[in-house]
């Protein structure tokens, strides 16, 4: 999706489930425009009331859709994915495939010689389940036009949804609290991630300084904001820089970042405080 839009709105890191939002992105040109939602990978076991909130946006996700794009790693080995379209399109593959075609994409091709691309290509084409299969390269762009050439051709005729010059409808501070979720799965490791939620608390825009951006970081238990903090500051201070690099990015402005770790037990659990984050389909604002 990034690539499509040419610009970033969805994070991407190396680590499984880094998306848990439904992301809606804008892909506009004269002639027709895409409205694309990338969305959390299928989790068949849950463990959290947050695992089942999220799926619940993937289901969401395909009503009204026109067609459904499940995204694959080719360098992993080979499995079928029928299960994962059953799942997405409500549990009857058999009926729902006729109405909504479903493209197999077979990601990182750049890490793969070409005669195993073919290889690969052919297993999923008997065992996929999948209407049509493309190979590409996400990084680099590479089989990425015609992704889009193909999803192009599965939607109706009529006029665009929205105006051709935004590419999302999420606001500032949405992106801003993704860049630091995405931040803090580059920088740590085994539960840290997983155990973090982000909330942008105080955005304050400032037309001739700094933006004043207060973010609040959630954990499950202390030990964890311990390390989320690290020795003396040391780890949240190389985060915040990290964020805030990112965040001056996006927004094309300088900001002045603060953020504050705080403990918040079984959270994954709390589906009040889920739907306030947005996990009950709607992105709010704190």
């Amino acid at each position: 999706m990034n690539q499509m839009i040419g610009q970033k709105l969805s994070i991407v890191t190396d680590k499984p489930q880094t998306t848990r939002h439904r992301i809606l992105g804008l892909c506009s040109a004269p002639d027709y425009q895409m409205i694309l939602y990338d969305t959390p990978g299928v989790i068949q076991k849950k463990v959290h009331k947050l695992d089942s909130m999220m799926m619940k946006n993937v289901h969401t996700a395909t009503i009204g859709a026109e067609c459904v794009l499940i995204v694959v790693d080719a360098c992993k080995i080979p499995e079928k994915v029928s299960m994962e379209i059953d799942s997405l399109l409500g549990g009857d593959i058999s009926q729902t495939k006729e109405r909504m075609p479903t493209l197999l994409v077979l990601n990182k091709k750049d890490l793969i010689k070409p005669g195993e691309i073919a290889k690969i290509v052919e297993w999923y084409g008997k065992f996929g389940g999948a209407d049509h299969i493309l190979p590409v390269s996400a990084k680099y762009g590479n089989g990425v036009e015609d992704v889009k050439n193909w999803i192009v051709s599965k939607l109706p005729h009529g006029p665009p949804y929205y105006p051709k010059d935004i590419i999302s409808e999420h606001p500032e501070r949405f992106f801003v609290s993704e860049i630091v979720r995405e931040k803090i799965f580059m920088q740590y490791r085994q539960e840290i991630p997983y155990a973090c939620q982000v909330n942008v608390v105080r955005y304050i825009a400032r037309p001739t300084s700094k933006h004043f951006i207060e973010v609040e970081i959630l954990v499950e238990k202390e030990a964890q904001k311990i390390i989320l903090i690290g020795k003396e500051g040391r780890a949240l201070k190389t985060l915040a820089t990290a964020s805030r690099l990112d965040i001056e990015d996006f927004l094309q402005k300088k900001v002045y970042l603060e953020i504050n770790v705080k403990v918040k037990s079984n959270w994954r659990q709390d589906e009040d405080l889920l739907e306030r984050c947005g996990y009950g389909g709607n992105i709010r604002v704190w």
